[in-house]
């Protein structure tokens, strides 16, 4: 079962009179972007929730699927989907480019006044999607769900997911906020502006952030997944989390360059006291443990810092080979949007 907490949305800060003079098509598209991989388990609950929903909406919408290079029955079912939909587009990689990717290439292929994110386990609730149009129609120019409630994750999964948006909004000019994912609708002109980023390192929640725009969050407690499994471990999470941070801070490159500096300082205070004593009371023979902890304690603070460049690096390395974010093997459906 899915709850929805109570409370409202959470304002951005913006008057509300700017916002509420933004007019809104009467009549709007509402585009409904859902990244798929090996979810062809989840694909049909996710439907026969959704379905009845927009079914009582009062504009029209399309719904685009992005399957990313998926090795299980998806492929199958959106096809299924398309025969028996004419609202429904899918997007079939070539390979699997990862989420991210699947999130640009659909926001590059929706054509919707507003484009809504969601995932397809049943983790980002359908419900949430009439809220969103009306704070949408208020005048928010992006409106995301904010995780009040994560009873479904693990404990660990938590608090490394708190961690994370700490230290990411602590060391980054761009704030995300805390437990938000990419469950969000965002306005067309936010939409063309996260477009308009070329990079091929994308780190979608902080690109979201970095658009800026009016904001505000609907709060709600998270169920637990409908069907399949999470295709992220810890050693993806791991590296999604560093690719955010990497992506949007420099703050681990002045960090190293702070530490050479205190070594630096302590080594040459050592070095004089070594002078002194030696001046004082003779020549001083260190011992030979000492003399090897310290060779080892610096060679691995120059590995670590080596490191941290080359992460920066790596992603120059990919960024400037310039590549496709992605590689579309067919698209098929989408004949017409309907209400």
């Amino acid at each position: 079962m899915i709850f929805v907490m109570d409370g409202g949305a959470k304002d951005s800060g913006e008057p509300a009179k700017e916002r509420a003079s933004r007019a809104r098509p009467e009549r709007a598209l509402i585009s409904i972007v859902a990244p798929c991989y090996n979810e062809g388990e989840a694909i049909g609950p996710f439907m026969t929730v959704l379905e009845p929903i927009l079914d009582k909406m009062t504009f029209d919408y399309e719904l685009l699927f992005v399957d990313d290079g998926s090795t299980d029955a998806t492929r199958v079912q959106l096809e299924k989907l398309v025969e028996e939909n004419p609202r429904v587009k899918a997007i079939f990689f070539s390979r699997n480019f990862g989420k991210e990717a699947a999130l640009t290439a659909g926001l590059d292929h929706a054509a919707g006044d507003a484009v809504i994110v969601i995932d397809t386990d049943l983790q980002d609730p359908p419900e949430l999607i009439l809220d969103f149009v009306e704070k949408w129609r208020e005048g928010s120019d992006v409106v995301y769900g904010k995780r009040e409630e994560r009873a479904a994750d693990t404990m660990a999964k938590r608090l490394t997911a708190e961690g994370f948006y700490r230290l990411f909004n602590r060391i980054s000019a761009v704030k995300i906020p805390e437990n938000t994912g990419d469950f969000r609708l965002m306005d067309r002109r936010v939409i063309e502006a996260i477009k308009a980023l070329p990079e091929r390192s994308r780190f979608m929640k902080g690109l979201f952030a970095w658009a800026g725009f009016s904001a505000v969050a609907v709060p709600y407690s998270r169920p637990e997944r409908a069907a399949g499994t999470s295709k992220f471990n810890l050693w993806k999470l791991w590296n999604f989390a560093l690719d955010g941070i990497i992506s949007f801070s420099t703050a681990p490159l002045r960090i190293w360059s702070y530490i050479g500096a205190v070594v630096a300082l302590f080594s040459f205070l050592y070095a004089s006291l070594v002078i002194i004593r030696t001046l004082m009371t003779g020549v001083d023979v260190p011992g030979y443990a000492s003399l090897i902890v310290l060779i080892l304690f610096f060679g691995g603070v120059q590995m670590i810092s080596i490191g941290v460049l080359g992460e920066y690096l790596a992603r120059l390395f990919v960024e400037v080979k310039r590549r496709p974010i992605y590689v579309v093997d067919e698209v098929i459906g989408g004949d017409k949007a309907a209400s």
